[in-house]
């Protein structure tokens, strides 16, 4: 038997990028666990990937082509021949093409893999070439980004490991030991020295339950809550004056803007004490060394980018940039950037040969929904890879409507017959990340991992730039650069910048030059054209920013109004430990070993709806509808509804819907984001 061990990283969408070593005999998958010389991961796989092998060798996966023989929706295909699917999908799209014009055609794609190469690969230029409409936005990340963006000039914070050395740490809207379960290790050293660790969430999470301080601010209502914060910190004289004076841009119109926003005035906002939030700001005013950490969570709202702006102002006012263990920790995407290493693009070659996309329309990626049914000029072509919006975007129940139109021709991209793939017309057989080569930055650590692949993808799956090299022959399209080897492309975006050949021995390289202990605010340096952090939005006010971070209700933005009768805010947290996002969450011994989907209460909620525990309710808005059994839980505070989210639609029991059938997917104020996280609903007893 022929053995061989190679070394991978992890490509879900995820910040910890685990590393991996894969072992295949006779070119089977047989083994993967954790590569215990990766510095971050260090030998651990979480319980979903360290099930891998299970989903590269499943029996429901996707080998051959597949073309449509059922109703749309139904999961009926047939098994056809790339050559015939290819030929189809080119004579559809051109049809198209010739009918409506090239942005008819929609691609659409999200993080299903975060691979340098894999996750786009050559297709921004192909469908520049074919002059398809593009997207921009994200359901998570450039709201954050963006926040920064206006204090910071880009997105760059604190190395999130020198939490190591904080006295204080602040875990907002992030349930670490769940979601980022390799940096929980960081936070426990810090807690065990002595550092104080604080949680602020709306659901008392697992992480939660080993804080020091657990602060339960109801949903969307952060901005309040930071806007108290600074208020004391200007109040109470702890704002390091000299820093402010030398580095921050603003500081007397901040001042003065948040006057009145006093603990008082935000406890009923947001839901807590005054003098526990004099406290807060009291402990970050007086502790250099607290570092501020914040993922996604929070950005899930109208306000998320005014979130991580206020954030991003803390350690300016404080000085705390000056010190080890202090500072603003988000991704660390842009210490690449910082580093020249370009992490996010194919990169200006690339960019040179097709029409630039700002000159074609463009779709606000969360809000598919609208997009495939309400425009006068309507998408009648769809092409879906590294996603599966049906189940993971909010208001899903118009993706589905969208996708079920008589006049749109879907083509997807996939591995299993996900609630996507079942609409498609054409499913093409996508490879898993053991099968193929790429590169997989992190958003979570500093190191770049190289994927090697353990065996050739099974059937006649391929990988992402496989896929777009082959369709790019179909249309006849010869541009070199479409047709640039796996191997080119990884030359193309990192070989200037990185040791290949080492990070391909090693399995990571380290992504930045700067020391562990490098401070990248500590004398300033601010990317902003002032070259300081921006308290007000100098630079971004014509941009549509308010000069100044504005508070907005949560039920003042959301399409279902408290006045309407929905007076519960809806959060739909991950909570289960084997699945990530709708990953695995249709599998053996990952879906059945969670528990079913359900809805959680307050008990003082339950109550006043006459529920117990093990009932049917029915949770709803204007967008849909669910019936789910119900949970009484002290997790959750009054005015709060928890649904568990991820699960495949099959599993709430009439295979049709999913709790992001509920949510919320207008607009963010800046970033274009979307609001999950201001979702309102009501629920009712099941009569």
């Amino acid at each position: 038997m022929a053995t061989i061990e190679v070394l991978g990283t992890c490509h879900h969408d995820c910040p910890d990028s685990c590393g991996w070593v894969a072992t295949a005999v006779d070119g089977k998958l047989t083994q993967l666990r954790g590569n215990p010389d990766h510095p971050f991961s260090q030998g651990e796989l979480c319980p979903k990937v360290s099930k891998f092998v299970g989903r590269v060798n499943h029996n429901d996966r996707v080998l051959h082509p597949l073309i449509r023989t059922g109703a749309k929706g139904s999961g009926e295909f047939r098994e056809a021949s790339w050559d015939e699917a290819l030929d189809i999908v080119v004579t559809e799209f051109n049809r198209i093409r010739n009918e409506h014009g090239g942005e008819a055609i929609l691609p659409w794609w999200s993080a299903g893999t975060q691979g340098l190469i894999q996750n786009q690969g050559a297709a921004p230029l192909l469908f520049g070439l074919l002059g398809t409409s593009t997207q921009h936005g994200s359901v998570c990340g450039v709201v954050a980004g963006s926040g920064m963006a206006t204090v910071y000039g880009d997105g760059l914070g604190t190395d999130p490991l020198q939490a190591e050395h904080s006295n204080h740490i602040i875990l907002w809207g992030t349930n670490t030991r769940l979601t980022n379960r390799h940096y929980w290790p960081t936070v426990v050293a810090a807690q065990q020295r002595g550092a104080k660790v604080t949680v602020i969430d709306p659901i008392r999470t697992i992480t939660a339950d080993k804080a020091d301080v657990h602060l339960q601010p109801l949903p969307g209502t952060d901005v309040a809550l930071l806007l108290a914060i600074i208020h004391v910190l200007i109040a109470d004289g702890l704002v390091d004056d000299d820093y402010v004076a030398a580095h921050a841009l603003g500081f007397d119109e901040l001042a003065n803007h948040v006057s009145d926003k006093t603990p008082a005035w935000a406890e009923p906002l947001c839901g807590l004490e005054a003098s526990v939030i004099t406290e807060l700001a009291r402990s970050i005013g007086t502790e250099p060394a607290t570092m501020l950490r914040a993922l996604i969570g929070a950005e899930h709202h109208y306000s998320g980018s005014t979130v991580f702006r206020l954030l991003s102002m803390i350690p300016v006012l404080t000085g705390s940039h000056n010190v080890l263990g202090g500072g603003f920790a988000r991704s660390v995407g842009s210490w690449s950037e910082r580093n020249d290493v370009d992490v996010s693009a194919m990169g200006s070659i690339l960019a040179e040969v097709a029409p630039a996309s700002a000159s074609r329309r463009s779709f606000r990626q969360p809000d598919l929904g609208v997009t495939l049914t309400e425009l006068n000029d309507p998408i009648h072509g769809l092409f879906i890879w590294n996603g599966n919006p049906v189940l993971s975007i909010p208001n899903s129940a118009a993706i589905r409507s969208g996708l079920e139109r008589d006049d749109l021709f879907t083509v997807v991209s996939e591995q299993f017959i996900t609630d996507t793939a079942a609409y498609a017309d054409v499913i093409f057989p996508a490879a898993m990340e053991t099968e193929m080569i790429d590169v997989m930055p992190s958003w979570g650590h500093l190191w770049l991992g190289w994927n090697e692949p353990a065996t050739e993808p099974l059937g006649e799956a391929v990988s992402n730039t496989e896929l777009f090299r082959r369709l790019a022959t179909a249309f006849e399209l010869e541009q070199r650069e479409l047709h640039f080897s796996d191997l080119e492309l990884v030359e193309l975006m990192v070989g200037d910048h990185v040791d290949l050949e080492q990070m391909r021995h090693d399995g990571f390289v380290r992504v930045s030059d700067f020391p562990v202990d490098y401070l990248p605010y500590a004398n300033g340096g601010f990317h902003t054209p002032s070259g300081k952090a921006e308290l007000v939005a100098e630079s971004f006010a014509n941009l549509g920013v308010s000069y100044l971070p504005e508070w907005i209700a949560p039920d003042a933005v959301e399409g279902s109004k408290r006045s309407d009768g929905f007076g519960l805010f809806l959060q739909t947290p991950k909570k289960a430990t084997r699945f990530l996002n709708t990953s695995y969450s249709g599998l053996a011994a990952h879906a059945d070993r969670e528990t079913s989907p359900h809805l959680e209460l307050d008990p003082t909620d339950a109550a006043d709806r006459g529920l117990v525990a093990g009932d049917l309710a029915k949770i709803f808005n204007d967008r849909g509808a669910l019936v789910l059994p119900v949970a009484i839980s002290d997790r959750l505070r009054p005015g709060v509804v928890s649904v568990p989210w991820g699960y495949v639609d099959s599993a709430y029991g009439d295979g049709v819907g999913s709790i992001n059938d509920l949510t919320n997917a207008s607009n963010s104020e800046f970033g274009n984001g979307s609001c999950y996280g201001d979702t309102l609903v009501e629920v009712v007893a099941l009569s």
